[in-house]
């Protein structure tokens, strides 16, 4: 029989609360422990504040119980994604100019570099990016949209823009056709997503709100190099997608500073 004296020198107690066989006497202990003002805590909410990611066995509902974001700070968010765009266009854009010119100074092929991704609602478009690899054709298999650490196609120019994650600037015009947002899932290749969808079937909900050019995954997480890395990154999305608020979206944009300052996860 579990005694609450025996968890004397405890502060919190962890406990699966959803579990089915959870004896009465473990329930009643529990109960005894909160009516004490100790801290009860349900162990994958636990996990998912000291990790940053959810698990992804199933379907997890938000803070409010349902699967769909907070429409109200969804539709404020794409009318904030536009009017920061549209301001911060005219001041980027001799940035671009140079970055284009150093990149085709630098190495042959265009400047500007375009993949099939998908958005919201499962939406492809083609994403946005200065070309940072020798030119080639792109090819469509998960090897050739993932990049390895220390790849030998990143040119010398392209390995200065993705230390400072300036080779996402073009992105801004995804966000004022309405394809991305400043803050997100980053858009999954048509081979990764097609990939993923057939491994997990619940995996389009990461569709639900709108791909970033910046999110949760990159500040914590950096560029993903192996399909276990794009795993792992995909417990941070789901995360962001279940704790979406304005909150969160300021977290990520003082995280993005710190990446952008010091080059976490560049590759």
């Amino acid at each position: 029989m579990p005694e609450l004296e025996d968890a004397a020198g405890c502060d919190g107690l962890v406990a699966d609360f959803a579990d089915p066989d959870m004896p009465p006497e473990w329930e009643a202990l529990l109960a005894d422990a909160a009516v004490e003002g100790r801290m009860v805590y349900q162990v994958k909410q636990l996990y998912e504040s000291l990790t940053g990611r959810v698990e992804i066995d199933h379907l997890r509902e938000n803070s409010f119980g349902s699967l769909v974001p907070a429409r109200g700070y969804f539709h404020l968010k794409a009318l904030f994604d536009l009017v920061t765009a549209l301001i911060a266009l005219p001041i980027v854009l001799p940035l671009m100019a140079g970055i284009v010119l150093a990149i085709r100074m630098d190495s042959p092929g265009p400047a500007i570099f375009r993949q099939r991704r998908i958005g919201q609602a499962g939406q492809p478009f083609d994403m946005l990016k200065f070309r940072t690899m020798a030119h080639r054709q792109p090819g469509g298999g998960i090897d050739d949209v993932i990049t390895a650490d220390g790849d030998a196609r990143i040119t010398r120019v392209g390995a200065r823009l993705r230390h400072a994650r300036l080779d996402e600037l073009p992105q801004i015009f995804n966000i004022l056709a309405g394809q991305m947002s400043w803050i997100g899932p980053r858009p999954e290749a048509e081979a990764l997503s097609a990939w993923y969808t057939g491994e997990i079937p619940f995996y389009r909900y990461r569709h639900v709100v709108r791909p970033g050019i910046t999110g949760w995954a990159q500040v914590n997480q950096g560029h993903v190099a192996s399909v276990d890395d794009v795993h792992a990154e995909l417990m941070y999305d789901f995360y962001y997608v279940k704790y979406f608020s304005a909150w969160l979206d300021v977290l990520i944009i003082f995280r993005t500073i710190r990446t952008m300052t010091t080059g976490f996860g560049s590759r």
